[in-house]
């Protein structure tokens, strides 16, 4: 065994304990199934173990493999990490990045976040895409988006951040003209500000127990920062995430303990978590909105 060994074999055979298959390696590097088989024998007979074997049409570690993968991985780590102090992320981080959200998130939780970025890397050009309808990212609606609900589909990563809530809250003026909200019947006494035409919502609430119908809803706006305002100024009830609605001055909370579970997710293409720029963007965004959230 000798430490002489190859670098550039030892990426190879990541590459190849990843994807299970010489062939795949191949086309991932740009070079023939051929070249990766010699590339990998190269490094066995500079380790001096045997990396893989073959079971049928299937290519498996050995345990030396299994080992020497577990090794090669923190190298390719720390590589990742060499390249990114050699180029200096506040320099090199350039480009446009878009940022899908709803309106109030994007009111309520960006602008402190976005000031730092633009501080920090006066290079990027950052566009903020506001809609309340989940942005098709795989078409590159947008680059990175703040949602809720997890990814399905295999081209998309996500981390969830959080596992937020979202409650009602009203006007202090609006409860002293309907009077007091103490229980789920209580509230057909009020009306409610819907972000469509009540459907989904009045579903959501039904299954919660909350006995209300389509003139429960006289007010539908699709835009969250409108309906902030509406229910400010005394039109009715709204929901609002508990940490953009509970440091509200001007709300009030209606029935506390009924609470809709709302995950916070941040999503973006995978080939897109490779380039600097997106995760400089992608990581601020994850640690700011945790630390709202929470």
């Amino acid at each position: 065994m000798t430490e002489n060994f190859d670098w550039s074999a030892v990426r190879v055979f990541l590459l190849a304990a990843n994807t299970g298959s010489f062939t795949a390696a191949g086309e991932a590097l740009g070079i023939s199934q051929p070249t990766v088989g010699r590339k990998v024998s190269s490094l066995e007979a500079d380790l001096g173990v045997v990396l893989f074997e073959r079971n049928g049409r299937t290519l498996e570690l050995t345990e030396a493999g299994r080992q020497v993968l577990e090794h090669a991985t923190s190298m390719q780590g720390a590589a990742t990490a060499l390249s990114l102090a050699a180029a200096g992320q506040t320099s090199t981080a350039a480009g446009s990045v878009s940022i899908s959200c709803s309106d109030l998130v994007a009111v309520a939780w960006l602008p402190e976040l976005l000031v730092r970025l633009r501080r920090d890397y006066p290079a990027l050009r950052i566009e903020v895409l506001t809609t309340n309808s989940v942005s098709n990212l795989a078409k590159r609606e947008a680059d990175i988006a703040i949602r809720h609900v997890r990814p399905d589909q295999p081209e998309l990563v996500g981390r969830k951040l959080a596992d937020t809530s979202a409650g009602m809250y009203a006007s202090a003026a609006y409860l002293d003209e309907v009077g007091a909200l103490e229980d789920l019947q209580d509230l057909q006494r009020a009306a409610f500000i819907a972000f469509d035409r009540g459907e989904v919502m009045l579903q959501t609430l039904r299954s919660l127990g909350v006995p209300l119908t389509h003139g429960h809803f006289p007010l539908l706006a699709a835009n969250s920062v409108m309906q902030r305002a509406l229910c400010r100024r005394g039109a009715g009830i709204c929901f609002l995430f508990e940490p953009i609605g509970d440091v509200d001055p001007e709300l009030v909370r209606v029935l506390p303990e009924l609470r809709l579970p709302v995950p916070l997710w941040l999503v973006c293409h995978r080939e897109l978590r490779t380039t600097l720029r997106f995760r400089v963007v992608f990581d601020a965004l994850a640690e700011h909105l945790t630390e709202l959230s929470l």
